[in-house]
């Protein structure tokens, strides 16, 4: 008897497949012939959830997206967090080591996929601003930070990391990264209007072993 899996489940049968050969085996070279194998599907039954396998390829990024939003949102909600509390640990939850992801961003970066990789980058700014604007909000009045556009200025800084601290982009080495690390902890500081010193942990979630 044939099992029936709900939309759901079978829509997530195919993006963990699909990540998984995007990873080992490179976007570029991997098909969607190469996809029906991995989950023992019909070809009808593929484009019935996607076109293509570049929607593949977005709907595996959107959902670390979507995923690090909630992490971000559980976060916020904490009434018991600090707004420094909540920015550590909302960086923190957006940094935890997954060798899929790692992987997944690395196929990113080649020249070919840059459009998909910008538009992740969007994405997570996007989505991220408002709740990490929430948190300077409530670090004004904790009277921790100063600054009267929470919403713009996180979206500044978030824009420059993402882009600037993105080593698949510029390959820093490592005594360059951890200079422009440091020198955002500052700028971070100055947009925010936070004491001096208060954000260096930004450069130890980077560089935990020079902690």
């Amino acid at each position: 008897m044939r099992l029936i899996k709900n939309p759901e489940e079978r829509r997530n049968e195919i993006l963990n497949a699909a990540e998984i050969l995007f990873v080992t085996k490179g976007y570029t070279k991997a098909t969607v012939m190469d996809i029906l194998q991995a989950c023992n599907i019909a070809k009808g039954t593929f484009y019935y959830y996607f076109q293509s396998k570049e929607e593949v390829m977005n709907a595996i990024v959107m959902r670390y997206i979507l995923n690090g939003e909630s992490a971000a949102r559980r976060i916020v909600s904490d009434p018991e967090l600090s707004a420094h509390d909540k920015i550590f640990r909302i960086i923190t939850a957006q940094n935890q080591p997954d060798d899929r992801k790692h992987g997944l961003i690395e196929q990113l970066h080649h020249v070919q996929n840059v459009e998909m990789h910008q538009k992740s980058l969007v994405e997570t700014v996007i989505r991220l601003s408002p709740i990490l604007a929430e948190v300077v909000e409530q670090g004004i009045q904790e009277g921790v930070f100063n600054t009267p556009s929470p919403k713009e200025s996180i979206e500044f800084l978030l824009v420059s990391s993402q882009f600037l601290l993105d080593q698949g982009i510029f390959q820093w080495e490592e005594e360059e990264l951890r200079k422009k690390v440091e020198t955002f902890s500052h700028i971070m500081e100055r947009v925010l209007g936070a004491k001096q010193g208060s954000f260096a942990y930004f450069t130890r979630l980077h560089f935990p072993h020079q902690a």
